[in-house]
């Protein structure tokens, strides 16, 4: 099963999907409205990135933030957050909620791509949930999060996989049975094996620590780990010592 992505874009990212995610900010914190599978789903990314490495103190990037759902988390979790994204009005939203919030966190309508020459090797932890699948170069996208990583630092990453049962599910159940999300949300040919994650990242110095499946039920409402990275599935990546 899948869930709705969280808004965002590459640094040459498409105006008209800008535009329609800037139209649905006012209700990305609506926690009944069209995000409600991906504020099921938040507690269990958050808590898998926070069993897997320190947050306190840490200082994280959340990319592809949209309206500051795993960032919001991150910065409870007592991590220096810094989070992008290229639709104004989700980087908006994120900060009046934070605000409303209590919460300390530096969003900025930017990409990765725009950060790296400023900030590389500045992250003790990085994020990136349910965007990798819409960039047009991914493995350019996983070779920048190395770089803005530093030695040691933890890489977290949640995409579909590409196979029949992930099509099945993702894209024909999720999109046009159950209509948790929209339709053509997703294209087939542009999700990724972690196979394909697992090159791209070991090519820039980035080792593969853990693979873990995501599981929503929609009518129980809830989301859990498993051991099934078939359809849904997180990844925890690891910079080494040498910078790639």
């Amino acid at each position: 099963m899948n869930t709705p992505p969280t808004p965002h874009f590459s640094q040459d990212g498409d105006p008209a999907e800008i535009a329609k995610f800037d139209a649905a900010a006012h209700r990305f914190w609506d926690v009944d409205g069209e995000f409600k599978p991906l504020h099921k789903l938040n507690p269990v990314r958050a808590r898998y990135v926070q069993e897997r490495c320190r947050l306190a103190g840490a200082r994280a990037l959340d990319v592809g933030c949209g309206g500051g759902l795993l960032a919001e988390s991150l910065a409870r979790a007592q991590a220096q957050v810094t989070a992008v994204d290229l639709a104004p009005s989700m980087i908006e939203t994120a900060r009046l909620h934070a605000l409303e919030s209590g919460l300390k966190i530096d969003y900025r309508v930017e990409s990765a791509e725009m950060l790296v020459n400023a900030h590389a090797g500045k992250f003790d932890v990085l994020t990136c949930m349910e965007m990798l699948e819409h960039v047009p170069d991914p493995e350019s996208t996983v070779a920048v999060f190395a770089r803005l990583v530093r030695p040691g630092g933890d890489v977290f990453i949640s995409t579909i996989n590409r196979n029949l049962k992930s099509f099945a599910m993702a894209i024909v159940g999720a999109e046009y049975i159950a209509r948790l999300v929209p339709r053509g949300t997703h294209e087939y040919d542009r999700l990724l094996k972690p196979s394909e994650i697992a090159r791209f990242a070991r090519a820039v110095g980035l080792q593969v620590l853990d693979i873990a499946g995501l599981q929503y039920d929609p009518v129980r409402e809830q989301c859990s780990l498993t051991t099934d990275p078939s359809v849904n599935y997180l990844i925890h990546l690891r910079r080494g010592a040498v910078t790639p």
